[in-house]
């Protein structure tokens, strides 16, 4: 069944529990937990007492594979990412979202694939490669991770689609839809309005429908064929000036979520038993 969480990256740079906290109070399904350097993130009895407190399931665990979480549980990025997937298995998380590696990660990036595949049998959690972006020095592209940014190529069972990072490869996020097929298990609801060649490293995560990518459409596509995974709001509000204008901004992004995937009315009418009788 779908369900429409939020990431605790969108109330950065309040804390994890915050993120909870405002899951709740917007109505979310549920959380997905970037795993950073507040401890609270990295066990399950911190995962356990925030689910505990604001009545809220984990729905997804998000790697620490960002610069900002290089040395959280070391630096080994296969270690960082088999404890990502014990703690979802833990606290009953189905997911875990992970980018591929850096360039210069290269052991690892050798095994990638492998040690993806190997850490989602030996724990039964999906581990989802994320689509990336590549970077943008002095007017120059560089392919900044490997095997590539975009792992509709890759071997692996299940990726991540973030329409923030669509924008900026300069794809259309239907389009991988189409192309990831049924290896996409995982969405990052957002939007992006810049495009592939303007000079940023940093994404935007603007609310959905206020950029350029076809979300509305993805999310339609998603209701209409059944699927069954996450769609996980992780949008940018640092710019919100008090808690009411934060919530305001989550609120925003779960009603789209769900305008979007709600039942057709002709689905609704069959489901409910009642015969379509067209108007003369």
């Amino acid at each position: 069944m779908m369900k429409i969480g939020m990431s605790t990256s969108c109330v950065y740079p309040l804390s994890a529990d915050e993120g909870f906290r405002f899951a709740s109070l917007a109505g979310y399904d549920g959380v997905e937990v970037m795993v950073t350097r507040e401890a609270s993130t990295q066990t399950a009895d911190g995962l356990r007492r925030m689910m505990d407190t604001h009545q809220m399931p984990v729905l997804s665990i998000h790697a620490p594979v960002l610069l900002l979480t290089h040395f959280v549980w070391g630096r080994d990025p296969q270690i960082k990412l088999e404890k990502a997937a014990e703690l979802a298995a833990e606290v009953g998380a189905s997911t875990v979202v992970v980018h591929p590696p850096f360039r210069w990660q290269s052991t690892y990036a050798e095994r990638f694939l492998e040690i993806v595949r190997q850490t989602g049998n030996n724990t039964g959690v999906s581990i989802a490669v994320e689509n990336m972006f590549p970077w943008k020095v002095r007017n120059s592209s560089m392919q900044a991770y490997a095997p590539g940014a975009d792992p509709r190529d890759f071997d692996c069972d299940a990726i991540t689609l973030d329409f923030s990072h669509a924008s900026l490869s300069g794809h259309d996020a239907l389009e991988l839809t189409h192309a990831y097929g049924e290896r996409l298990r995982h969405v990052h609801l957002c939007d992006g309005a810049a495009a592939a060649d303007d000079n940023r490293i940093f994404d935007e995560h603007l609310l959905p429908g206020e950029g350029r990518q076809p979300v509305a459409e993805v999310l339609r596509h998603l209701a209409d064929t059944n699927w069954d995974g996450h769609i996980v709001a992780e949008v940018n509000t640092r710019k919100a000036k008090s808690e009411a204008e934060r919530l305001d901004l989550l609120l925003r992004t779960l009603e789209f979520a769900r305008e979007h995937t709600a039942p057709a009315p002709d689905d609704v009418a069959i489901a409910s038993g009642v015969a379509l009788v067209p108007s003369i």
